[in-house]
């Protein structure tokens, strides 16, 4: 029997467990999914300033990564978190040529990528986030950036070093990433936020 459970954030599809193989061979649809703990999560439908950003981010870095990686929004990721299998959903992917095997066909992403990023939601925490950032790097992700479009803030997260936040005029530059140059104000200017 489903039943579902609902929340002003999340959406749990079913209260019964199911395997990472169940869920991986679920039928695609007009919503994105999380694997959880052993549950399909719905994530929330984005509002506009999640949206535009999400678009904003996509071209730029779409751009700034040609020929060297890929893009990918709402792909989903098969990592591990406190020994269990998860399946997160990032707003934004980049993962190298380098990085992603050859034989990758339509399925989710089968390793860590460089970067997500993950963009803030009404009703959403900036603590939840911390959280989850932890989770991806000690999954092997090189990078979160968590981004906050109501106080305008891009937050880096590092294996190796505390966050950065980045607001304003501020200089966003990375030595993973090194053509990378540009302020957060940027991004939310040409969002219209």
């Amino acid at each position: 029997m489903t039943t579902v459970i609902q929340s002003p954030v999340i959406e749990t599809v079913t209260s019964q467990r199911m395997t990472l193989a169940e869920f991986l061979t679920s039928p695609e649809s007009d919503q994105n999914y999380e694997f959880i703990d052993g549950q399909a999560i719905r994530k929330m439908s984005p509002k506009r300033f999640h949206a535009t950003l999400q678009g904003v981010l996509y071209r730029y870095l779409g751009d700034l990564f040609e020929g060297k990686g890929y893009v990918y929004p709402e792909w989903g990721i098969v990592l591990t978190r406190n020994g269990q299998d998860w399946c997160p959903v990032p707003d934004l992917t980049y993962i190298s040529i380098e990085r992603l095997p050859s034989d990758v066909g339509n399925e989710m992403g089968p390793i860590p990528p460089e970067l997500v990023i993950e963009i803030m939601s009404e009703g959403q925490t900036f603590k939840e986030f911390v959280a989850k950032a932890g989770d991806y790097l000690k999954a092997g992700i090189l990078r979160v950036w968590v981004i906050d479009p109501i106080n305008r803030t891009f937050t880096v997260f590092y294996p190796d070093r505390p966050p950065e936040t980045y607001q304003g005029d501020r200089l966003l530059t990375d030595e993973l990433f090194p053509y990378l140059a540009v302020t957060t104000e940027q991004f939310f200017v040409k969002a219209r936020i």
